[in-house]
């Protein structure tokens, strides 16, 4: 049986907490940024998780995270 592969673009975007949890960051962020408020910019530098409905389909992306 074949080692199975890490989908990399993905092991890029998130990254695993001491509790199995994955965090991700926003998007929306990057440019254009004069039009939104400054708590949304605010609130767009923290983190944030994987939602639990969408873990199956993360742990096949990332399957020795």
């Amino acid at each position: 049986m074949p080692k199975m592969k890490t989908n990399r673009a993905a092991a890029k975007r998130v990254k695993s907490n001491g509790g199995g949890k994955l965090k991700r960051w926003h998007a929306f962020k990057s440019h254009i940024l004069t039009k939104k408020a400054r708590k949304r910019k605010r609130d767009l530098r923290k983190g944030a998780f994987i939602v639990t409905s969408d873990m199956p389909q993360m742990k096949k992306l990332l399957p020795y995270l």
